[in-house]
């Protein structure tokens, strides 16, 4: 069983619903959720790792 858990605060990019985006991992690769929509991203741990920027303390890793 894949375990979800809820990104507090995030915002769906497509929909805008807020409180909606579930992060998990899919075959080894990270993947985010909205409940409320069809949105729905993958990325590698080094493309999250790409993303960082100064505002990112770090990165949560459910593992």
């Amino acid at each position: 069983m894949t375990r979800k858990r809820f990104v507090a605060g995030a915002k769906c990019p497509k929909c805008n619903a807020v409180d909606s985006i579930v992060l998990f991992k899919e075959n080894g690769i990270e993947t985010v959720e909205c409940v409320e929509c069809d949105y729905r991203e993958q990325q590698t741990e080094q493309k999250v790792s790409q993303k960082a920027n100064g505002e990112v303390i770090g990165l949560f890793k459910p593992d």
